[in-house]
């Protein structure tokens, strides 16, 4: 039996900067898991250019049972030390919209950095690895058998992430280690996660893949983002949807104004007075795509001269236009979800080292707990951040 200070369970964002904080520590590290590569949400994330991390993160950024839990640890460890190890190992990176940052080459280069801090701190990776028991003995330690070895360890991480993107390797393996401990673990459901369409709307909508729009989206809680909207051949996708998916219950209607930062009553009045004879369909097509102004409102008023229009229809074309209300089927899933909303209960663990409270050395980094970030890079901050905080006191 192969023993060591610190055994992590997943060698995705949290676990490798958890491995490398606690190694630099002078701690035996050792990382399990069961892939065939390390980081391999990484791989993918950011269209394979990986948001690393955001300019400015705040707690109101994240989406988490107990509001206070992610200060601690988000103060500790600051987007600013990231981007700084970033560009110790010469990576290159641009902002974009919101501040998210991301790698001018790839995701590889964010991989391949967090390999190389937990060589340099001396933290081992084993990869293919499947652990078939998880136990802890009369000494206080914990041992885990696995299909290769037998290990003991005096603490032990679980990094294994949420249920988003089971083609990479997702399972719910993190929660029953907390719930085989005794933690509670609330109930989970796919976030930042595009909507599918009813059937009626399906027929209707579908035409209209690939357009995109910027708008302003809110949820039933009044909980509001802006930015661009994607019409795809299932339903509706794009930054403002996989951000408002978070604050979304099934059954619930969500308001999307589709001329954000306009007045849109003043906007038509001022098309009116300027172009009285000019149809409704080539007034709103100097607005919106021809294809959406076409879909959205019916024919017979299209074709109307904006002079033609009663007061009554202009208004509700306004609103129409203000605030479009859809109730959507429901959302893609795991399938295609960038997180998973729920998880540990952080209740059960402490803020500062992610150490479960009720049991001495058990603790948990990213988002196999309940915390969710914003899309930006926020997800990956508590990733880096909840790591270092976990191998800082392991």
């Amino acid at each position: 039996m192969k023993h060591h200070d610190v055994i992590i369970i997943g060698a995705g964002a949290a676990g490798l900067m958890c491995a490398a904080s606690a190694g630099y520590r002078g701690r035996d590290v050792l990382v399990l898991d069961n892939a065939k590569q390390a980081g391999r949400k990484i791989l993918i994330s950011g269209g394979g250019r990986c948001n690393f991390t955001n300019q400015k993160v705040e707690p109101a950024n994240f989406i988490c049972g107990n509001g206070h839990f992610v200060k601690s640890a988000l103060a500790r460890y600051r987007s600013s030390d990231f981007i700084e190890l970033v560009e110790r190992h010469g990576i290159e990176y641009h902002e974009r919209d919101h501040g998210q940052l991301f790698c001018n080459d790839s995701a590889k280069e964010i991989v391949t950095m967090l390999l190389t801090e937990c060589e340099w701190a001396g933290a081992q990776i084993k990869l293919r690895t499947e652990i078939s028991e998880i136990s802890k003995n009369a000494d206080g330690l914990f041992e885990l058998v696995t299909d290769k070895e037998h290990y003991t360890c005096e603490s032990l991480v679980i990094a294994t992430g949420g249920l988003s993107m089971p083609k990479l390797g997702a399972s719910p393996y993190g929660y029953h280690i907390a719930e085989q401990f005794g933690l509670k673990v609330l109930s989970t459901h796919a976030g930042l996660v595009p909507f599918t369409w009813h059937s009626e709307q399906k027929q209707r909508f579908e035409p209209l893949s690939g357009i995109a729009v910027p708008c302003t989206i809110t949820a039933k809680d009044g909980t509001q983002f802006s930015e661009a909207l994607l019409f795809t051949h299932r339903g509706l996708s794009g930054p403002a949807i996989l951000q408002i998916s978070n604050y979304w219950n099934p059954g619930e209607a969500i308001s999307i104004n589709l001329l954000p930062g306009e007045d849109v009553r003043a906007k038509l009045q001022q098309a009116l007075e300027s172009s009285p004879k000019q149809s409704l369909r080539n007034a709103l097509s100097q607005w919106l795509p021809k294809r959406l102004v076409e879909v959205l409102f019916e024919e017979p008023l299209l074709n109307k001269a904006l002079n033609q229009l009663v007061h009554a229809e202009l208004e509700q074309l306004a609103l129409d236009l203000e605030s479009w209300t859809l109730v959507m089927n429901g959302t893609e899933g795991y399938r295609t979800a960038e997180v998973t909303l729920g998880g540990v209960d952080t209740n059960e663990l402490s803020s500062k080292t992610m150490e479960a409270k009720a049991v001495s050395g058990l603790y948990f980094v990213g988002e196999v707990m309940d915390v969710s970030g914003w899309l930006g890079g926020f997800n990956f901050q508590w990733a880096w951040s909840s790591g270092v905080a976990a191998g800082q006191a392991v």
